[in-house]
């Protein structure tokens, strides 16, 4: 079980226990919440765990909530319960002491208004998101490259690891990526079921759940693209209302991401819409129905999967190393597009992912035009899954996707 604790958001979350007297770490089911939860000593530390999956937890979390607090506790899938968070805000309201709570969650709490209301001012919310590539290879002691580069525009020693197609296709989920390959697709399969047929009834009532599971399918086809909601309603066959409905349990669940656009320089063309993500590569395969990333065949879709990784190693990254940094990306409508952008500081990075071995002139062009537009641009890197870095010149870098990621 060690290597479900090697996790990038650890040494944060243990920082903020000694800050705010609670502390909220939400993220996708199975990504590893619980089994961090109480098997990492240092979080642990004399807190009591409860689940609320518990049904006896549950019952008396509903009908006697201060029988669970005590001094410390540590307090699972508090979604089942939002009423215990009254009775949270009032205990610490009088013993504001740090490292009091620790809630989690598979719903993303922020997103539940009533939930953000009631601990505005107590709390710091996380979220474990799918294990990274570094987490996978039990590299999280060293520092991570991106935090290296963004800073100083160094290039990497060595050729990298390229990323495989099984790594994009198991994910991030410890059970898929880290247990055996021949179960994965029949771990997915059970996987879908028990969201489906639990964690979205409980969140909400959809009285369609074979429409709901629809709408998910389609949007694992189009992750990695600009969010067009009239146009995924008209192929789900959905209004629009239902629809945006349906797209807030898939985010509010953390089964989706938004991506923000970057608006920040001289283009007068730019898609102000936001992008989406899945958030876990092998979840959006198994649900686009993608069993082979062969170069050449369902090419688009190897593309977005591959990006859709990226992604969710970045996010993950950030978050844990450089949580004041946002991450976007650019498009201008017609012309070029750049699949990431970081600012951090008055810093800005763009990322453009190929996922072939090799990459061409014609491939940075996307990058250029974002240098020329953004004045704030310290690099702009082509990522690929070869193995050799470059530094091109005019602010551009050719890097291996396994440096960026490492």
């Amino acid at each position: 079980m060690t290597e479900y604790l090697n996790r990038e958001i650890t040494p944060r979350l243990l920082r903020a226990l000694q800050q705010l007297p609670v502390v909220v770490l939400s993220g996708l089911r199975q990504a590893g919440k619980s089994t961090l939860l109480q098997r990492e000593e240092a979080i642990i530390a004399g807190r009591r765990y409860r689940t609320l999956d518990d049904f006896a937890t549950l019952a008396t979390a509903q009908a006697s909530p201060e029988a669970l607090l005590g001094d410390a506790a540590i307090l699972d899938e508090v979604q089942r319960c939002p009423e215990l968070l009254m009775t949270i805000k009032k205990n610490v309201d009088e013993h504001r002491q740090p490292g009091r709570f620790i809630l989690s969650g598979s719903a993303n709490l922020t997103l539940l208004g009533h939930v953000s209301e009631t601990l505005a001012g107590r709390a710091l919310y996380l979220t474990l998101h799918p294990m990274t590539r570094r987490e996978q290879r039990n590299q999280t002691a060293k520092t991570p490259f991106l935090t290296t580069f963004i800073q100083s525009q160094a290039l990497p020693a060595g050729p990298a690891a390229p990323v495989t197609d099984r790594e994009v296709l198991t994910g991030g989920l410890p059970p898929a990526c880290l247990g055996p390959a021949a179960a994965v697709d029949e771990w997915f399969r059970g996987y879908v079921q028990t969201y489906v047929e639990r964690d979205v009834r409980e969140l909400s009532r959809i009285p369609d759940l074979v429409a709901f599971r629809s709408l998910a399918q389609l949007a694992s086809l189009r992750t990695a693209q600009v969010l067009v909601t009239s146009t995924l309603a008209r192929d789900a066959k959905l209004n629009a209302a239902t629809t945006g409905r349906y797209l807030g349990l898939l985010e509010t669940s953390f089964l989706i991401r938004r991506l923000p656009p970057f608006l920040k320089n001289r283009s007068q063309r730019l898609i102000k819409s936001p992008k989406m993500h899945f958030t876990d590569s092998g979840l959006a395969a198994h649900l686009a129905g993608v069993e082979s990333l062969e170069p050449g065949r369902e090419d688009l879709l190897r593309g977005a999967l591959f990006e859709t990784y990226t992604a969710q190693n970045l996010t993950a990254l950030l978050e844990a190393h450089l949580p004041d940094a946002q991450l976007s990306y650019w498009h201008e409508q017609g012309r070029h597009e750049v699949d990431f952008v970081i600012e951090t500081g008055r810093k800005v990075i763009a990322i453009e992912v190929k996922s072939a071995t090799r990459w061409s002139e014609n491939d940075l062009s996307a990058l250029r035009a974002f240098v020329e537009r953004t004045p704030a641009c310290v690099a702009a890197v082509l990522t690929y899954n070869g193995r050799e870095a470059a530094n091109l010149g005019d602010k551009l870098f050719a890097l291996p996707l396994g440096h960026l990621l490492s």
